[in-house]
């Protein structure tokens, strides 16, 4: 086989390939095998008198528009893609929006695939707006300047006060490249130059632009702090780009990772370091206690984890249409053996280190 076949295979999503793992019933198996690495992960909380894991007060909506992707990274937990179709309507961001009326949510973080992709994007955030509602898009950076139809967002973004995170796992084109395809590090930075231009990343213009590191191995994030300064001297050096923070985020072991891990021989390495690196303290922060995380269809989950697990909620409560605060908050969070990488070390959210 060609060294140009292999990469594309290898640039395919799971589902495209047909793969075992693209079922998450599969992948909860392999992951939930009896005596796994010797402690079960509620049997760790157990430990710490920390079980059941329970909600804090609901803060965060994070709504997946889709899976749909123009790049097909080679550590996607969401398998996303060019080829998948999975995408929120208009009627189920209108029960989102319901949801918000009846609620004290007051951030909402869209995601996806790209959630750009979205027919319906710009819509939702006009109507996020009008709400008062603080917006996070969590963008690849490529969107923005690979498509014509898309170089407007930037503006659109500045219009509408969106707090942008963008993926950035390396400050050097090689390390990125290998992770994310061939030519998305330079695309990344005529994105971030963009962006700079507008105002984003600048001290006092009030336009958050926040970036995100993952290991491009089985490894754990390096210290955030000293990595942002990292970070913050090289693209201002290389590039005379500017941000405001970096966000290190453990790569957990699901669908494209998973997948990653298992091919290179690495899977029964990596989940020994994230138990044996498991943190209390991180356990105590973890984003599923304040956070509802919705997939394209407007079911319910604990955290973006768990929705790519299609783990749904503990609650009666399981869909946005029928959402119901109360009793969401009287639940038990849904664990599973993956959790391990958001309490490993420094710990992992969506919003970077968790201690």
């Amino acid at each position: 086989m060609s060294t140009a076949t292999e990469k594309k295979e290898k640039l395919q999503s799971l589902q495209r390939r047909d793969s075992y793992l693209a079922k998450a019933p599969n992948q909860i198996q392999l992951l939930e095998k009896d005596k796994l690495h010797g402690t079960r992960f509620s049997d760790k909380l157990r430990e710490h008198n920390q079980f059941p894991l329970r909600p804090t007060k609901l803060e965060i909506l994070q709504v997946n528009v889709g899976y749909m992707c123009d790049l097909t990274c080679e550590h996607c937990h969401v398998d996303a893609g060019p080829t998948r179709k999975e995408i929120m309507t208009k009627e189920t961001m209108e029960d989102i929006l319901k949801a918000i009326d009846k609620t004290d949510v007051k951030t909402v973080d869209l995601t996806g695939g790209a959630p750009e992709m979205n027919p319906h994007f710009k819509w939702f955030v006009e109507e996020l707006t009008k709400r008062n509602v603080k917006t996070i898009v969590r963008s690849n950076l490529t969107i923005l300047v690979s498509n014509k139809n898309f170089r407007t967002y930037p503006q659109f973004f500045k219009d509408h006060g969106v707090e942008v995170i963008a993926s950035m796992p390396c400050y050097t084109q090689d390390n990125v490249d290998k992770q994310r395809g061939s030519g998305v590090f330079n695309r990344s930075i005529e994105a971030l130059k963009v962006l700079n231009e507008l105002g984003y990343g600048i001290e006092g213009s009030g336009l958050h632009l926040h970036l995100v590191f993952n290991p491009g191995g089985p490894s754990l994030p390096p210290e955030q702090k000293a990595l942002e300064q990292d970070y913050k001297v090289r693209l201002k050096e290389d590039w005379n780009i500017s941000f405001n923070n970096l966000y290190t985020i453990t790569n957990l072991p699901i669908s494209r990772f998973l997948d990653f891990i298992l091919a290179a021989g690495r899977y029964e390495e990596y989940m020994d370091k994230l138990v044996n690196a498991y943190n209390p303290v991180a356990a105590e922060n973890v984003m599923c206690k304040n956070t509802i995380s919705v997939d394209w269809e407007g079911n319910l989950y604990d955290c973006d984890f768990n929705q790519m697990l299609q783990l749904k909620v503990a609650s009666k409560s399981r869909h946005i249409s029928d959402f119901d605060e109360e009793q969401l908050a009287d639940r038990n969070i849904i664990l599973g053996q993956h959790c391990y990488g958001c309490t490993a070390g420094a710990g992992s959210s969506c919003q970077g280190a968790t201690t």
